[in-house]
């Protein structure tokens, strides 16, 4: 597995997860159609995560995960071993950078699944980085669940259909994620929060 030039990080293949997904599809014997039913994702795209043209993003990757019943951390890791506690170093950590063939329309960040290993566990630690964008450029998501969200670097906008908050480093904002929600960076820079997510099962 390659190396993130930044932090040293490992970077995982975009292949690699969009062919577990398809591999996980035909043994569950789904066509692309009963995928998109399932998940509210368009063809199109599912074909492109699965060809290895786009990464998807967390929101996308929950969606996949619970419609082919297993956790994000199948998609991390080649072989996983359930276990009550679970340590993951620094260098362990599965980095995923911008997707190469970005689209108009999708979520713009880079993050870092902070735990690979155990396969079903109820929440998904992460540390996300959100691009500087105009308001206009902003990618509103759901999913089922919960998220809470620690800033950690610069300040960070939260979006809702009708409500906004600016959160700076220590701010922490907790929310049900069935509500169309979006992040920008107010500063020049990415800023970077911890984000943890707990997708019903």
């Amino acid at each position: 597995m390659r190396q993130s030039k930044d932090i040293g990080t490992p970077i995982v293949d975009e292949f690699k997860i969009g062919s577990k997904v398809r591999e996980l599809r035909q043994k569950k014997n789904y066509t692309l159609q009963d995928l998109v039913t399932k998940t509210g994702i368009s063809k199109s795209v599912l074909t492109e995560i699965e060809s290895g043209d786009v990464i998807p993003p967390v929101a996308t990757l929950l969606k996949l995960s619970k419609a082919l019943n297993v956790g994000m951390a199948y998609f991390f890791e080649d072989e996983l071993v359930s276990e009550k506690i679970s340590v993951t170093r620094s260098g362990e950590r599965i980095r995923l950078e911008r997707r190469p063939h970005h689209h108009e329309g999708e979520v713009d960040y880079i993050y870092e699944s902070l735990e690979t290993k155990k396969p079903e566990k109820h929440m998904e630690p992460l540390l996300v980085e959100f691009q500087p964008m105009e308001i206009a450029d902003m990618v509103f998501v759901n999913h089922e669940g919960e998220e809470f969200l620690y800033v950690l670097e610069e300040t960070l906008e939260f979006r809702t259909d009708d409500r906004m908050e600016v959160l700076n480093p220590g701010d922490s904002i907790y929310f049900e994620s069935d509500i169309n929600h979006s992040f920008r960076s107010l500063s020049d820079k990415p800023a970077k929060a911890i984000v943890v997510v707990w997708a019903k099962g």
